[in-house]
């Protein structure tokens, strides 16, 4: 998830789902001091879970809310565009409508230049993904069990 990640250049990463921390602790160790990092969760538990751990950390905004709402947030703390927005969310999963919220939130997010990353364990939403965006890079993590696919996305 992290190599396709350009952190010296990086101003502003998203992360959505955050959940139980894995990608946000290797985020924040490799991210520059002054990049912003917002983590957006809308499980209670891992919210509270999340803040107790990363809510005191310079530069990151922890948000319990949909990724649906990324560029009220990106608004609120005076960001045009993000350069990387990194995703754990299974969109296999979700409702169609949700999802297609985010996609649409999504392009507005990352505007001309960014990227959108995600990880899933099939490619069974290669076909939605390229309704919002053009696949630029895909990845399969042998070493996640079971393995993953990463797939990086441009508008």
């Amino acid at each position: 998830m992290m190599k396709p990640i350009q952190f010296e250049h990086a101003h502003c990463i998203v992360e959505y789902g955050s959940g139980m921390g894995s990608f946000t602790r290797e985020l924040i160790k490799r991210k520059n001091p002054d990049t912003k990092l917002f983590l957006i969760e809308n499980n209670s538990v891992f919210y509270r879970r999340l803040k107790r751990e990363f809510g005191e950390k310079e530069g990151v905004f922890l948000i319990f809310d949909s990724a649906e709402k990324i560029n009220t947030y990106l608004k609120k703390y005076g960001v045009d565009t993000a350069d990387y927005i990194v995703s754990g969310l299974p969109f296999t999963s979700l409702p169609a409508g949700v999802s297609k919220n985010i996609m649409e939130a999504t392009q507005r997010a990352i505007g001309r230049r960014g990227k959108f990353i995600t990880f899933q364990y099939s490619m069974a939403k290669r076909k939605f993904f390229s309704r919002y965006f053009v696949i630029v890079g895909r990845l399969l993590e042998f070493k996640n069990l079971p393995p993953a696919y990463v797939l990086v996305m441009r508008n």
